[in-house]
């Protein structure tokens, strides 16, 4: 009479002994229930934290002494004097910062990485310089030069220059300062993404079908950064749309000095503004992010799945893993 067994662990002495129980934990189930509750109170103190002074500056905005809960912050935010000029200025640094740090460090870590390994150290110590040096400083030191330029290069062709790296419309001056400002977070970004890729392989490949330097970057490089590239846009963006030193001691009034201007004449108005403004970077970091994921392969049918891997098909198992049949003597 045949009998189903279980698979038997075989000793050197060819008889045959089950196989070793666990040894239990004690307490498994309280420490099971201890990460969680960790987990709940650093998640609580995490939120208070962060939460908690933009739930207070949200009241602030909308309890207003004497007529009690109104909108009229919010409401008093598109037609506010310079609100139009300093976002529209804001903006077109950032997007002019974004592109001008992207065409400075991709091709140069690039060409970095695949011609001359050595001078990565190099380019890591010039990218982080502006760690270093104050934004204070920094602005000083911008300012003592467009102070001294105009009247030693008065009789020059170099006079028109300093006058239009100072235009109010679009402060060049300005933009110099933020690409200086993104460096370290643009370098740690990209270095970071290109890293991830076998760069050498992708233009060996390219290059061998016959594509030429600008499309190689174009087509095969810049596809494969693509997470990369959307998180040095979004820290750049973040950069400018907060910067205030420089902007306000050069005597400039982009959007973060508008709102700080705007905070002496209605108070209100500024914070809300800043809840705003605080509330779309976030939106834009959602969308970056979302952006930024790469993007999943097709699942593929059953039937192909099991064709390509015989694992994945439960009729090609492990034989090892069913019971075996052993016939009683």
């Amino acid at each position: 009479m045949a009998a189903l067994t279980p698979p038997a662990t075989r000793t050197g002495t060819g008889a045959s002994s089950p196989a070793p129980a666990r040894p239990r934990t004690r307490g498994g189930g309280g420490r099971r229930g201890r990460p969680r509750l960790w987990r709940g109170l650093v998640a609580l103190i995490a939120a208070v934290y962060f939460l908690g002074p933009m739930a207070f500056a949200v009241l602030f905005t909308v309890d207003v002494p004497r007529q009690g809960w109104t909108l009229d912050s919010y409401r008093g935010i598109l037609g506010a004097p310079g609100f139009w000029p300093g976002l529209r200025l804001t903006l077109e640094l950032a997007a002019a910062t974004i592109a001008v740090t992207l065409l400075l460090l991709v091709p140069a870590l690039i060409a970095v990485r695949l011609t001359a390994p050595r001078l990565r150290v190099l380019v890591e110590v010039l990218c982080s310089l502006p760690l270093v040096v104050p934004a204070v400083a920094l602005t000083a030191g911008i300012s003592s030069v467009l102070r001294w330029g105009p009247d030693d290069f008065a009789d020059t062709p170099l006079f028109q220059t300093f006058n239009a790296v100072q235009n109010p419309g679009f402060p060049v001056v300005l933009l110099l300062a933020y690409v200086l400002m993104a460096l370290p977070l643009a370098y740690r970004t990209l270095d970071a993404g290109l890293r991830a890729l076998d760069l050498a392989t992708l233009v060996e490949a390219a290059r061998n079908l016959g594509a030429s330097w600008p499309r190689t970057v174009v087509q095969v490089v810049l596809p494969n950064l693509r997470g990369a590239l959307l998180n040095t846009a979004f820290l750049t963006l973040a950069l400018v749309l907060g910067e205030y030193t420089v902007a306000s001691i050069l005597g400039y009034q982009p959007f973060a000095v508008w709102i700080v201007s705007l905070g002496g004449s209605d108070a209100q108005v500024s914070v809300a503004v800043s809840v705003l403004s605080l509330v779309l970077t976030w939106l834009l970091l959602l969308l970056l992010a979302a952006a930024g994921r790469a993007r999943r392969l097709p699942r593929l049918p059953r039937r192909h799945r099991a064709a390509a891997d015989p694992a994945a098909d439960p009729t090609t198992a492990d034989l090892n893993a069913r019971p075996t049949v052993r016939e009683n003597s």
